[in-house]
């Protein structure tokens, strides 16, 4: 019963991290027009794109009842080293020629995967499924 949980959970943790990730990119997307540096509308769109993903994710994946003040630290504790170096890294490649939206793909992968199971085994854990409905 816990590890079909477990797939259930990342099963939603995908699809609002596409909901999100599809606004990292729209996002992104139009900024670009606006603003060559690559990694300004990286920061901008990866905010937004946090806030979203972080709202849904303690809600409906988590079910967490967690001290949302709390919770919110401890992601932005994993974005504070997430960020500067895949900003750091992002900025580099673009310099040697990558492409901006496959830096920003390979990123946002990164991202997925690592923000999930900081998530699971981090943010939320001994505290899922406690969320009143």
């Amino acid at each position: 019963m816990k590890q079909k949980q477990s797939v259930w959970q990342a099963v939603k943790f995908t699809l609002f991290s596409i909901s999100a990730g599809v606004i990292q990119i729209g996002l992104f997307a139009i900024l670009e027009i606006f603003i060559k540096d690559y990694w300004i509308p990286y920061l901008i769109s990866l905010c937004a794109s946090i806030l979203w993903n972080f709202t849904l994710n303690r809600r409906y994946t988590f079910k967490s009842a967690a001290n949302i003040p709390a919770a919110m630290a401890k992601v932005f504790g994993f974005y504070l080293v997430f960020t500067p170096l895949s900003t750091y890294l992002g900025d580099l490649a673009e310099s040697h020629g990558v492409n901006d939206f496959l830096i920003l793909a390979i990123t946002m992968i990164c991202n997925f995967v690592l923000e999930f199971l900081f998530c699971k085994f981090v943010v939320y854990r001994g505290k899922e499924n406690t969320l009143k409905k």
